[in-house]
């Protein structure tokens, strides 16, 4: 049966981070997905609107949001899944080492590699591709990093609920697709369906959106950005804690 360390060891939590860093460093097709697809997909959106820059500017500070969430996401889930199916975890969990420490860990090594792919894509989008921003560009890495930190915990938590690697993808529709519609990237959410406005108030990615939005808008930091990054974090915090919470199941 396994047993909890008595609290959160900053040792404990490198050793997990490192030990995730290492196991993504020996999968290339990872890296590629997490560091390279997003400036290509960025790349490839600025010249499908080649004729009105202006389109690019609007939505691009909202992709950087976006990406990291989507992508870290889709990774957490299924390296997760592979540690429960494998027995990898109950092993981990057998050891001198607590929940606490293994979520933390893996918010930490995903943290950085949204720390990079972050770098990368602000990077890219305002010095190569001509994103216009008004505010800093530091204030669009937090919210990026704030992003895939919410991204590895629906990750963690959604994992839990699926025995194979295409179950895991399959939650991208359940838990992705409904937060990118009505998240305002295609629509201001003020011209929703009243209805849809409601839920759309109750979804984290909302709040990225508006965010990068805000960033891209206003030269200081405003009280409604301070709100979409608490939102943003709190909800990153609730789901970690959910995902911890899934840590007692078992491997079958």
């Amino acid at each position: 049966m396994s047993t909890d360390a008595p609290a959160l060891s900053p040792a404990r939590t490198l050793a997990t981070a490192a030990r995730v860093l290492r196991q993504l460093r020996h999968d290339p097709r990872t890296i590629a997905l997490l560091l390279v697809l997003p400036l290509l997909l960025i790349t490839l959106l600025r010249y499908v609107f080649d004729a009105g820059p202006g389109t690019f500017d609007s939505i691009g500070a909202s992709l950087l949001g976006i990406f990291p969430l989507i992508t870290m996401f889709l990774v957490t889930s299924i390296a997760t899944l592979r540690e429960r199916t494998s027995g990898t975890l109950e092993r981990l969990l057998a050891m001198p080492l607590g929940k606490g420490d293994l979520i933390a860990g893996y918010a930490l090594a995903f943290g950085a590699i949204a720390v990079a792919q972050s770098l990368l894509a602000t990077a890219v989008s305002v010095r190569a591709l001509g994103l216009d921003v008004v505010g800093s560009p530091w204030l669009l890495l937090l919210v990026a990093l704030l992003d895939a930190i919410l991204g590895t915990a629906l990750g963690l938590f959604v994992s839990a609920f699926a025995t194979s690697e295409f179950q895991a993808v399959q939650f991208m529709p359940a838990v992705i697709f409904p937060q990118l519609l009505l998240c305002g990237l295609f629509t201001p959410r003020d011209q929703m369906h009243p209805v849809l406005e409601t839920v759309s108030d109750f979804l984290p990615m909302s709040y990225a959106v508006d965010g990068m939005n805000q960033v891209l808008t206003h030269t200081d930091i405003t009280a409604d950005f301070y709100r979409d990054i608490v939102i943003v974090a709190g909800c990153a915090l609730l789901v970690l804690c959910l995902g911890a919470a899934t840590l007692r199941r078992r491997t079958t």
